[in-house]
């Protein structure tokens, strides 16, 4: 998957509001690519775009070397999956339920539950760690364990390419690392390819085959985390004065930010 001097945004007419300007971003298979950047500087926006969801005023978001936003909505249903910001079940909806919805895109009129999709949603759930609340209701459940559910359903739709708009928003810092874990893994193990939204610096540093840092619409920096995850980069992108330090352990890349102690104890 590829995105090719896009640009996209919302309304149109005098109403039309430009948020994505000339981006250009190749997306490893296999791989877990995170985005990061500022409130409204246009990551949700892209990975929207890139869903199909919103089309790009501009450029094209390639598929299979093929323009996504002139593919029939089913070839791409299966080929592709979006979890979308903050989701809700309807009330009353039992897990298995929730993560069956996965496999509408496989299903017809005429092909209802197959023994194939019910394989696809209990490997789904074994997968996400929610098996043993398959007949619980969705809305009983923590909301880590409600994000693993959403996730199991987007698994269970069995795509090679995952998009997912922050999902560990809300989350305890111990759910969000065990989701990232999860998602690593299924880039990994699992041969899929994951693109996500956050806003945790320090979990996108740790986690991101392909870092991607957006600015004004724009990308900004993209590649390795050790090549883009510097200090001038966060200034530049967030305006954060802060160090880059080293996990003794991992050797993986940490944001400290510099703070003025006596200008923030005058604040105090």
């Amino acid at each position: 998957m590829s995105v090719r001097s896009v640009g996209a945004g919302y309304g149109s007419g005098s109403t039309a509001r430009a948020v994505l300007q000339d981006v250009s971003l190749d997306i490893p298979d296999g791989a877990l690519t995170i985005l990061v950047g500022p409130n409204g500087c246009g990551k949700s926006t892209l990975l929207k775009t890139m869903a199909r969801i919103l089309p790009a005023s501009s450029g094209a978001v390639l598929l299979d070397g093929r323009p996504i936003h002139a593919t029939p909505s089913r070839n791409v249903a299966r080929r592709l999956a979006i979890l979308p910001q903050g989701p809700v079940a309807p009330e009353g909806l039992t897990v298995r339920e929730l993560v069956g919805q996965g496999r509408f895109p496989h299903q017809t009129l005429l092909r209802q539950m197959s023994r194939d999709d019910r394989r696809a949603i209990d490997a789904a759930m074994a997968a996400a760690d929610v098996a043993q609340f398959a007949d619980s209701p969705v809305s009983r459940l923590s909301g880590g364990q409600r994000q693993r559910c959403w996730i199991a359903m987007v698994l269970a739709q069995e795509t090679d390419i995952i998009l997912l708009d922050e999902p560990t928003t809300f989350l305890d810092l111990k759910v969000q690392v065990d989701l990232l874990v999860l998602l690593r893994r299924i880039a990994h193990r699992d041969g899929r390819t994951l693109v996500v939204v956050l806003h945790e610096l320090n979990l996108a540093a740790a986690f991101a085959d392909l870092l991607v840092m957006m600015k004004d619409g724009r990308i900004v920096a993209q590649g390795a985390v050790d090549a883009t995850f510097t200090p001038q980069t966060l200034q530049d992108v967030f305006g954060l004065r802060a160090r880059v330090l080293r996990d003794p352990d991992s050797g993986r890349a940490i944001c400290a930010p510099v703070i003025d102690v006596p200008q923030a104890m005058a604040a105090q």
